[in-house]
């Protein structure tokens, strides 16, 4: 594994989204690039529907 995101990506991302299956997808594909998950996810209510956010790191060598 490489010590720096593919594609130009940021080291830190936020996902933000209606908590939905394309949320989920977006949060594995993540995921699976290397990144981990970094603390909690967080959902509120916009009024109509529920809109989550995750935060990812990407995993360097240490991790």
């Amino acid at each position: 594994m490489t010590d720096q995101p593919p594609n130009g990506l940021p080291r830190y991302r936020l996902l933000t989204g209606p908590d939905d299956e394309k949320f989920c997808h977006r949060v594995s594909d993540a995921l699976e690039l290397g990144y981990r998950l970094y603390g909690s996810p967080a959902v509120t209510f916009d009024g109509d529907q529920v809109i989550a956010a995750q935060a990812l790191l990407w995993r360097d060598e240490q991790s």
